[in-house]
């Protein structure tokens, strides 16, 4: 799954891109406000965490913008601004959640997942094909009810193919939700994936 995170000061968007990544995100980070826009618009992001303070707008423009196109992407507001007021502010402006600084890590990864359990969200429980189990939230994947560890990429890979099962899944779409903006992977690189685990299995 990909999410967007809008936060301009480097060194706590580098840590929120790692901690995400670590729970098994593809992320993309942006800086300012018109960016963010930009992102939102012409990218299909599971969920987004934004921080109001930004350089060039307030980051509820960003999601007042976002939510008059008629996204439902899920957005987490991440701020330092903690009065009553702002929060009302910040969810009637159309945040799903909002999570104040200083902040858990292992509470926002907590607070992303659930909302994308959330019905019609893009994180179920569980996901079945035949022998094959995918717990979507522990991340992890059955075979007959025998573990399998998979790398990060191969487990997305498997996620995406079980939510589209019957269907065939362009490997455009397998690199979209995959690679970070920053990323720009090899042409063989999804086959390579796909080929040496079937190989193996």
């Amino acid at each position: 799954m990909r999410l967007l995170v809008v936060e301009d000061e480097a060194r706590l968007s580098d840590l929120l891109k790692r901690a995400l990544e670590d729970a098994g995100f593809t992320v993309d980070t942006v800086a300012t406000a018109a960016d963010a826009e930009s992102a939102l618009a012409l990218l299909p992001y599971d969920a987004a965490v934004l921080d109001l303070g930004l350089p060039d707008a307030d980051g509820l423009s960003v999601l007042q913008a976002t939510r008059r196109g008629g996204s439902a992407v899920p957005i987490l507001v991440l701020t330092a601004r903690d009065a009553v007021d702002d929060r009302v502010r910040g969810l009637d402006s159309g945040a799903d959640d909002y999570l104040v600084k200083p902040f858990a890590m292992t509470e926002l990864v907590a607070r992303i997942k659930a909302l994308l359990r959330r019905p019609g969200g893009a994180l179920g429980l569980t996901l079945e094909a035949a022998n094959l189990r995918l717990d979507t939230v522990g991340r992890e994947v059955q075979v007959a009810g025998t573990p399998l560890a998979l790398p990060r990429h191969e487990l997305a890979i498997l996620e995406l193919m079980m939510r589209r099962l019957g269907r065939v899944v362009p490997k455009a779409v397998l690199e979209e939700k995959l690679y970070g903006l920053d990323a720009e992977p090899e042409s063989n690189t999804i086959p390579v994936h796909v080929q040496d685990r079937c190989s193996a299995a």
